[in-house]
């Protein structure tokens, strides 16, 4: 099996068209029409419901999807296992995209400086690819908000996340900033059900988006509100280019480390999570 086919037909599950997996690949959309139409003749199987509309994978498609996930992930481990031989140990960690640059990125950085000789694969996705990642076995720990609460896993609290409400505007009042040029920012389900019960009357956001960086390039350049966390801002703050709203509440949440309860990497993991810093 040749596993750019894979690869592609990944691609393809991600975007759902051909010009934009194209792009992500580096080829034409001639190339993977036929990467696509090879694994398909191989397997025996249509992959994708193609209409002018839209495209839609079949059950058989369905079914590949995390069987190339493991494939490709497999083949990652074992290249890096022979390839990186002078490594004394060997870690995948995982954070969900909200966290990544709120906390992650630094935990990243503070386990290369902690141990050199480790060699290190860090990837930054959705709780749920993570949560499958893990049960597959090609993840040893992930990071997360609201991790799923399995029996095959340990779920263990290792930061809390605080986020203030910051504005482009200095002196906004709580009611002018969810009033005007609020983005809201996702930050998963029990976030936005404690912001529903204190913003009972507040008018649905205009803007909506899923990750922070989005957010905060967004009122920073277009103006504007949005929960942010506070480690994230505290600079911009400090040079008066954003401004806490006045009277705002402060929403705190935990973030979760999640790895096989029975892991042949609990020692490094362990390791790895005491470098992990929330302020």
């Amino acid at each position: 099996m040749d596993l750019e086919l894979l690869r592609t037909f990944l691609e393809l599950n991600r975007t759902r068209h051909f010009g934009r997996a194209a792009e992500a690949l580096f080829v034409t959309q001639a190339a993977v029409s036929s990467r696509l139409k090879n694994l398909e003749e191989q397997l025996g199987v249509t992959l994708f419901e193609r209409s002018r509309r839209e495209m839609r994978l079949t059950p058989e498609g369905g079914r590949l999807v995390r069987h190339s996930e493991k494939l490709i992930a497999g083949w990652r481990a074992a290249r890096q296992d022979v390839s990186l031989a002078e490594a004394s140990e060997q870690l995948v960690i995982g954070g969900s995209l909200r966290l990544w640059d709120v906390l992650l990125q630094r935990w990243l950085h503070d386990l290369r400086r902690a141990h050199t000789d480790w060699a290190i694969i860090a990837e930054s996705q959705s709780p749920d690819f993570l949560t499958r990642k893990l049960i597959d076995g090609t993840l040893d720990v992930a990071i997360m908000l609201e991790p799923a609460q399995l029996d095959i896993m340990q779920i263990r609290e290792i930061a809390t996340v605080e986020f203030i409400f910051v504005s482009s505007n200095q002196g906004l009042d709580l009611e002018s900033a969810l009033a005007q040029n609020y983005v809201f920012v996702d930050w998963g389900l029990s976030f936005g059900l404690d912001h529903r019960r204190t913003f009972p009357d507040a008018p649905e956001a205009m803007t909506r988006v899923s990750h922070p960086k989005m957010a905060l390039e967004y009122i920073s350049l277009i103006g504007g509100s949005a929960y942010l966390p506070r480690r994230m801002v505290d600079k911009d703050i400090e040079l008066g280019l954003l401004h806490e709203v006045v009277d705002a509440p402060v929403f705190t949440r935990q973030a979760y480390a999640t790895f096989p309860v029975r892991s042949p990497r609990q020692e490094l993991i362990e390791q790895s999570l005491l470098l992990i810093r929330a302020d």
